[in-house]
């Protein structure tokens, strides 16, 4: 594999770390050329993939991450071997399927989608022409997926079952507004918190081998208990279920973001999440991750700031004019200076070394969080915020306006985060 016989890496690999690895299971080495990454399996096998070598840092996990967020050309996947297949309810532009398929192709298997369902269409057609799903639904999946837990299937959940090969990964991110520290009005009592029902039943339907609900953090305290009882229906169904938090910083991820994971499987789950847990790759910074993209000409919106308004120019130029992250009160909108607040990022600039706050729809606006970039006077672009939500660019995010971009970007879970997932459950 890649020139490396298997009786060679099974010598160089023993369950322990070596340079440039995070874990005793996953390591990295590098060659002339390649950037490789070693996942040993459970059974002791190893498996080997590799990236085109690209900057050196002396970190090779990070040097590997970068690569492949840097490539142009997608990667290609086994030609042979075990395959999954996954539904992906809630799909967005797709953040959680790409990063099961890089999964797949660093434990040498082959990954296809059977199913998706989004509601919003420019996100649906950009899931498409990345993942290539065998059927997709535009549209509310309650529409389809429409019965009780517990209850007979619907006509229309026998139509949809009908039409689906077997399926052995759900995954799904239910809309988290409705739990988001940001959302003042309907907080932790808002209808779409239920939502994580609908995967529940569908795993109810097609009994999946494995299911990943993501959410935010709040999920754990809406009222209507949501998250708790997926959580105990999944158990009376047989599965084992364990609700990590996925600190991205952890994983890869140059940004702070910290995510609720519901995982339920149909074995001991205890070991895996333990090594998930365990697992540290290294904290990455802003620059390391958009540093390429710093004097960036291009006219087209993905590769292009936002224009704002005089007053909200002349805060960014303030904060580099007096070198501050921190905007004062005194330069605040009134809403901000006239009184007491806990908005410090909000207007502030990133920090080049440090990793980024979390990426959200608000990117693109000085007054919706800590979105100057470190270095220019404006905001991110799409395409730095993708880098940083760790979207490769081989990704195709096609046509979309930027209000659309950032929708789809702001709301994305990271890949990495979700491939490093993903290695430690299926490994």
């Amino acid at each position: 594999m890649f020139g490396v016989s298997q009786a060679l890496l099974d010598e160089l690999l023993p369950e322990r770390s070596i340079p440039g690895s995070a874990a005793p299971w996953l390591s990295h080495s590098v060659d002339a050329e390649r950037v490789h990454r070693h996942v040993r399996r459970r059974q002791g096998s190893v498996s080997t993939s590799s990236v085109p070598r690209g900057p050196s840092s002396g970190d090779l996990a990070a040097d590997f991450d970068l690569a492949w967020m840097r490539s142009s050309i997608s990667p290609a996947m086994a030609p042979a071997g075990p395959s999954i297949s996954a539904a992906d309810l809630f799909a967005g532009c797709g953040g959680m399927s790409l990063g099961l398929l890089e999964t797949a192709r660093a434990l040498g298997m082959r990954c296809s989608f059977s199913f998706a369902s989004e509601m919003d269409p420019v996100k649906a057609a950009v899931y498409t022409t990345n993942l290539d799903p065998a059927r997709i639904h535009v549209g509310l999946v309650e529409t389809l997926i429409d019965g009780a837990v517990g209850a007979p299937r619907t006509q229309s959940e026998r139509a949809l079952l009908r039409e689906l090969d077997p399926i052995d990964v759900l995954l799904g991110g239910p809309p988290c507004q409705g739990h988001s520290d940001l959302n003042n009005h309907t907080r932790r009592d808002d209808a779409r918190n239920g939502l994580i029902g609908r995967m529940v039943r569908f795993a109810e339907l097609i009994q999946p081998s494995l299911v990943i609900i993501e959410n935010v953090e709040g999920v754990r305290h809406d009222r209507r208990g949501s998250a708790a009882q997926a959580a105990e229906q999944l158990r009376a169904m047989g599965y084992d279920v364990v609700e990590p938090t996925i600190t991205c910083t952890r994983l890869g991820v140059p940004q702070s973001r910290r995510r609720y994971v519901l995982v339920a499987a149909r074995r001991d789950l205890a070991p895996a999440i333990a090594e998930f847990e365990a697992l540290h790759l290294g904290e990455r910074s802003v620059g390391w991750a958009i540093e390429d993209l710093l004097d960036v000409e291009s006219e087209v919106t993905f590769d292009t700031a936002a224009v704002h308004a005089a007053a909200n120019q002349r805060r960014m130029r303030f904060l580099f004019d007096n070198d501050l992250y921190d905007l004062p009160d005194a330069e605040r909108p009134d809403c901000h200076r006239l009184k007491r607040h806990s908005y410090r990022g909000v207007y502030g600039r990133m920090k080049w070394d440090e990793p980024a706050p979390t990426i959200t729809t608000g990117f693109g606006s000085t007054g919706q969080g800590r979105f100057v970039h470190p270095r220019r006077v404006r905001t991110l672009t799409p395409h730095e915020a993708a880098r940083l939500q760790t979207y490769p660019d081989f990704f195709e995010f096609g046509p979309a306006g930027r209000t659309q971009l950032q929708k789809m970007i702001g709301n994305s879970v990271p890949p990495l985060a979700m491939a490093t997932l993903g290695m430690a459950l299926l490994r």
